[in-house]
C-alpha cells in the first residue's frame, strides 16, 4: 500500500513540473508575435466604387383616351332588317341611296342554303346620312313587309371569329320585351343573332323581340335564345312552321317558353 501512494506522489510532482515551463514558453511566443505589426493594416486601404448616373425622377402623366370619332365607321353603320327575301343588295342600294351617301350596302345570306336572312347593313358616308336612313327608312314597308332600321356596331363582314361588344349585348338584353307569347329557340349556331331570330320568326307573325343568351361575361352563345309575339296565336303559328327548320345550317328547336 506505501509503494503504490509514493509511485502516485512521484508522478503528481512529474506533472506539475512541467506546466511552468509550457506557460513560460506560450507566454514568450505571444509577446514575440505582438510586437511585429501585422502588414495587412500598415498600407492605407484602397476601395473604387463604380461610377453613378443621376436620373432624373419619371413623372407620372395620366394619358388620356382620344375621344371617339363620330365618323368612325361603327357610327355610320345601319341595319335593315325584315326585308323581303328577293331584295338583293344593287335593290337595297338603290333605296338606301335616296336618302344618303353609300359607303357600302351587303344583304346578309345564310352560307348553307344561299337564302336571304331577311337583314342587311348599309355603311354611310356620314353620321347626317346615317341618322337621315334611319329617320326616312324606318317603319316603312318594302314589297309589304315593315322594315326595322337602326345604328348597330355589328360588323358588316359575316365572320364567326367577330367578337361583337359587350356593351351593346348588354344593351340589347336590356331592351328585350317580354311577353306572355314566347317561344324557347334551341340549338342555336354560334353564329346567330337576334336580329336573325326577329327575320326568321317575323315571317310567322308579329313579333315584339328575341335575343340570344350569352355566357355572363363573355360573347359566347349559349345555343338558346327566345322570341316573344303579341299573341298565342302567333306562337303556336311560329313553332308550326319553324320547329326543326334550317338556321345557319342547324336544325333548330322551338316551343313554348
Amino acid at each position: 500500500m506505501a509503494t503504490f501512494l509514493t509511485a502516485v506522489v512521484s508522478i503528481k510532482a512529474t506533472l506539475f513540473s512541467f506546466q511552468p515551463q509550457t506557460f513560460t514558453s506560450l507566454q514568450s511566443q505571444t509577446n514575440a508575435l505582438s510586437l511585429k505589426p501585422f502588414p495587412s493594416f500598415t498600407k492605407p486601404i484602397s476601395v473604387s466604387l463604380p461610377r453613378m448616373r443621376l436620373i432624373p425622377h419619371a413623372t407620372m402623366e395620366t394619358e388620356e383616351k382620344p375621344a371617339l370619332d363620330p365618323n368612325a365607321e361603327s357610327s355610320r353603320r345601319v341595319y335593315i332588317g325584315n326585308i323581303p327575301r328577293t331584295v338583293t343588295n344593287e335593290q337595297l342600294t338603290k333605296i338606301v341611296e335616296e336618302h344618303g351617301a353609300v359607303e357600302q350596302v351587303q344583304v346578309m345570306y345564310d352560307k348553307y342554303s344561299g337564302r336571304s336572312r331577311r337583314f342587311g347593313f348599309a355603311t354611310m358616308k356620314s353620321v347626317e346620312d346615317a341618322n337621315a336612313v334611319i329617320e326616312k327608312l324606318n317603319g316603312t314597308t318594302i314589297e309589304g313587309r315593315e322594315v326595322k332600321v337602326n345604328i348597330t356596331e355589328k360588323p358588316i363582314a359575316s365572320s364567326s371569329s367577330s367578337s361583337p361588344d359587350l356593351s351593346l349585348l348588354q344593351s340589347e338584353d336590356a331592351a328585350f320585351v317580354d311577353s306572355p307569347y314566347k317561344v324557347y329557340v334551341g340549338n342555336l349556331a354560334k353564329s346567330v343573332t337576334k336580329e336573325m331570330l326577329e327575320s326568321l320568326f317575323s315571317e310567322k307573325g308579329k313579333v315584339l323581340s328575341a335575343k340570344v343568351s350569352r355566357v355572363p361575361g363573355t360573347s359566347k352563345s349559349t345555343g338558346f335564345g327566345f322570341v316573344t309575339f303579341s299573341s298565342d296565336e302567333d306562337v303556336e303559328a311560329a313553332i308550326l312552321a319553324l320547329n326543326n327548320s334550317l338556321l345557319e345550317g342547324q336544325k333548330i328547336r322551338v316551343n313554348k317558353a
